[in-house]
């Protein structure tokens, strides 16, 4: 049986992190990991999360670097990146398992449906179409593959944003993804934030920049700027 290694970048999510950690609770009763990866938090997060994960470890800010230093720290035989305000489904590491299996696939994702009203649901959809077309995935889907895939390409790139489309690109060249129907669950706090339609063109452009070539740390302050306005 495969030990999961359930891998939470945080930043400042004291509102959340006790409940997205106390759900893994289930997969920790039969045996998978919890770490979180807190990027420097100044709020109470590391603090909050330190009773009901495994271990709690201070990271580099930026998701890329909390996620490998993440994996640093884990013993598991199957990572699974997991972002703080998403849900696994009930029995993911079976699925996860049954995806696994000897000589089918060596990474994966979950469909996703994004929280928040109607528009939201045509954007999971899509996300989820998209990603079985291209056999690339979102962080919001709840990436996970074997430890030895994870090798294999050197971990996440390095880079302060698209470090999800850029893992995926390699991991293709490791085994074709397995495109798993049962749901993450994620906020849609993103989306609402500056407005679902304006976070839709938004992330369909910087996309397209970072197909196109553009440097991740400029797109990363297009974010940021976009977030803050």
């Amino acid at each position: 049986m495969l030990r999961l290694s359930v891998i939470v970048p945080a930043l400042d999510e004291a509102a959340g992190i006790e409940a997205a950690v106390a759900a893994l609770a289930p997969l920790r009763s039969r045996g998978a990991e919890v770490i979180v990866a807190d990027g420097g938090s100044a709020d109470a997060t590391g603090a909050l999360a330190a009773p009901l994960a495994d271990r709690v470890i201070e990271a580099p800010r930026g998701r890329a670097r909390q996620m490998n230093a993440g994996a640093a720290a884990a013993s598991g035989d199957v990572f699974v990146f997991l972002h703080a305000d998403t849900r696994l489904p009930e029995g993911a590491d079976r699925e996860i398992e049954r995806a696994l299996a000897p000589g089918t696939h060596a990474w994966g994702r979950f469909d996703a449906r994004i929280e928040g009203g109607a528009m939201l649901g045509v954007v999971s959809r899509m996300m989820n179409a998209r990603s079985r077309l291209t056999g690339i995935a979102t962080g919001d889907q709840a990436i996970f593959m074997t430890r030895a895939a994870f090798d294999a390409v050197g971990g996440f790139p390095d880079i302060a944003l698209m470090e999800d489309v850029a893992i995926c690109k390699k991991l293709k060249r490791v085994s074709s993804p397995a495109c798993l129907a049962a749901t993450v669950v994620t906020s849609g706090r993103r989306w609402r934030s500056r407005g679902t339609l304006a976070t839709i063109v938004l992330m369909w452009r910087l996309r397209l920049a970072f197909a196109l070539g553009a440097d991740p740390r400029a797109l990363a302050r297009r974010y940021e700027r976009a977030r803050s306005s």
